[in-house]
């Protein structure tokens, strides 16, 4: 960046001539791009603007109407500053008209008390002005390096901004048209502070061209986009007026964000990229605390403050292979987000791994829960069933939607998602079919919501290799199924009709086996303690092979 006139002057070898600043010193904060020593009445018409001017004065003229046209030719090719060594022609000083001259023009005046080679000013301001421009082209390649690697990459926007808060060591956030925050790194300051009213100054700011400054906010903003497609904004926070390399960081960042969003072409939005960020880091408590989570729930357009906060977690009941999982997920997050929008419910909605993806939704606080998820569940499965017509890969049945327990603040969002993601991954051992819930909720799953919850305990295992060991034991050594009759039977309510109907077994071959069970096991069928003892450990077993 090019020094201004005050730095000049607080240079070593200017301070050497004792510089003092006779007139326009408000206008010390002016760039000097070169430096000019020429004795010239008519010095203007050689110059080109930016430069600071050295005399003696020695051709300059006394009248004061000359000395006053000789000023203003100055000012009016955009010189920086004149300064004038006393000595040759003024001895005692400037004439008081040069000074006012200099004053109604804004143009700084300087005079040296006494004698100062010029050459000295000259070779130290020239070096410290080509060493900034080196440091300006370093800074350029290394922007360059940076970025380029990047795009080559194909790096979120998430690992963009935090690349970009490093080089600028300051605050770097991305917001989409909305002026909804898509990420934010904060350079070190406190993301709520950063963060603080974002929507509402972000709203109020508008500028000429693609990039521009706003003094009031201190914020140097881009706008993100290509071929003709504006979707975002990049905004560095700043600490006073930028400077080039600034400029040439947010622009940089901005391209290769607008890269990377025409290279990639994946299915999932960068919305979608940001509401995963932030539920994956709500359920790793990655922040700081509850406070810093609902800043940036808020900046992403999700309102926290006197609404029901209710996680929600859907999943298939089947495991999908590989990219079929993710792109089955993906499509599962797009439709539920549609849903979302369509029923007006503020939400963060993004996958959560292969197999699920979630939902954080603010409910008004008024506002009828249970007609609000059914309305929102039936609405996400009639979007999903549309997307999956159009999609690749063998039909799916619908998925299984869990729903946590509602909390009043953000401190209770990751019980509700976590309450969620357990209910989803119960409900989805249950047959298909089932009750035709829309939706679950813990207490919905009764005995298979239980076992599924105690499924890791040690004492279950050990319930369930007692009840059902011998059984399994002879299964695995004689090649037979006698656990799934069992299961048909009990499924069946001990219905032996309807169970041989199930297993596809003729009636005297299902009494018979049933028989072979009772004296495998030692235990009674006929008993309705024995029968419930079993179905209790069948669906434990089931419960810890998901």
């Amino acid at each position: 960046m090019l020094p201004t006139v005050a730095q000049v002057l607080a240079m070593d070898a200017v301070r050497a001539g004792e510089p003092r600043v006779v007139a326009g010193e408000e206008s010390l904060g002016r760039l000097v791009r070169w430096v000019h020593a020429i004795e010239l009445p008519d010095a203007a018409r050689l110059l080109r603007g930016g430069e600071l001017v050295l005399t003696t004065g020695i051709a300059l003229p006394d009248e004061e109407a000359l000395l006053g046209t000789y000023v203003a030719e100055l000012a009016d090719v955009g010189v920086s500053a004149v300064a004038v060594e006393l000595g040759r022609k003024y001895v005692n000083g400037l004439p008081d008209h040069f000074a006012a001259a200099a004053a109604e023009f804004g143009l700084p005046l300087i005079v040296f008390g006494h004698e100062i080679p010029f050459i000295a000013i000259t070779e130290a301001v020239h070096a410290r002005i080509i060493d900034e421009q080196l440091a300006e082209l370093r800074g350029a390649a290394r922007l360059h390096e940076v970025f380029t690697d990047l795009a080559v990459a194909g790096a979120g926007a998430e690992e963009v901004l935090r690349q970009a808060g490093l080089l600028a060591g300051r605050p770097v956030i991305l917001a989409d048209l909305s002026h909804h925050v898509l990420a934010c790194e904060a350079g070190g300051e406190d993301p709520a502070r950063v963060l603080e009213g974002f929507e509402e100054r972000s709203r109020a700011m508008a500028g000429p061209g693609r990039t521009w400054y706003d003094a009031a906010a201190g914020w140097l903003v881009t706008t993100v986009g290509a071929r003709g497609e504006d979707w975002g904004r990049v905004i560095l926070v700043c600490d006073g007026p930028p400077g080039p390399g600034d400029r040439v960081l947010v622009e940089r960042a901005a391209t290769t964000l607008a890269l990377g969003r025409l290279l990639t072409r994946q299915q999932e939005s960068l919305e979608r990229q940001a509401h995963r960020t932030l539920l994956s880091a709500v359920l790793a408590q990655a922040y700081a605390g509850p406070e810093e989570a609902g800043v940036r729930a808020r900046a992403l357009g999700l309102p926290v403050t006197g609404r029901q906060l209710v996680g929600v977690v859907v999943r298939f009941r089947s495991a999908a292979p590989g990219l079929l999982a993710q792109a089955r997920i993906l499509d599962v997050a797009e439709a539920l987000a549609d849903a979302c929008r369509s029923e007006r419910v503020p939400a963060l909605v993004g996958s959560l791994d292969d197999e699920r993806a979630g939902a954080l939704l603010a409910l008004d606080g008024g506002a009828d829960e249970g007609r609000v998820l059914a309305a929102l569940c039936a609405v996400a499965r009639q979007r999903l069933r549309e997307r999956r017509r159009h999609s690749p890969g063998p039909p799916t049945g619908d998925p299984v939607i869990g729903v946590g327990s509602a909390a009043s603040a953000m401190a209770g969002a990751r019980r509700s998602l976590l309450e969620a993601g357990e209910v989803a991954d119960a409900a989805a051992q249950a047959p298909e079919g089932g009750d035709g819930r829309l939706y679950h909720r813990l207490a919905d799953l009764r005995l298979r919501g239980l076992l599924y919850l105690l499924s890791g305990d040690a004492r279950m295992a050990t319930f369930v290799d007692r009840e059902l060991g011998p059984l399994l034991a002879y299964d695995a050594a004689h090649g037979s199924d006698l656990t799934g009759v069992l299961e048909a039977y009990l499924a069946a309510g001990a219905n032996k009709a309807v169970a041989a109907a199930r297993a596809h077994l003729a009636r005297p071959t299902l009494y018979e086996r049933l028989r072979h069970i009772e004296r495998i096991l030692g235990v009674s069928l006929a008993a309705a303690d024995s029968r419930a003892s079993l179905h209790v450990a069948l669906l434990a077993r089931a419960s810890r092979s998901r």
